[in-house]
């Protein structure tokens, strides 16, 4: 019996999309220069390091586009 990606073990989860949203009341502070961001909610970027979500501005993230494309950490750069 064949089944579709999506529908796999569904039982533990597997083969479904992960929500990774914030929660709505949940601010964004930038993790380079610490600008907090104003509603509504902006498209940062977000990078996965260590396990852990950063969240960069607009501004950060043009400034430092090349490290980001090339997966540095932000410890880095």
């Amino acid at each position: 019996m064949d089944q579709r990606p999506e529908e796999a073990d569904t039982a533990t989860g597997r083969g479904q999309a992960e929500d990774h949203r914030m929660p709505a009341g949940e601010q964004l502070v930038c993790a380079r220069c610490g600008i907090t961001a104003a509603p509504p909610r902006p498209t940062w970027t977000c990078s996965v390091e260590n396990g852990s979500r950063h969240y960069f501005c607009d501004d950060c993230s043009r400034e430092h586009l090349r490290a980001i494309e090339s997966r540095l950490d932000s410890s880095w750069w």
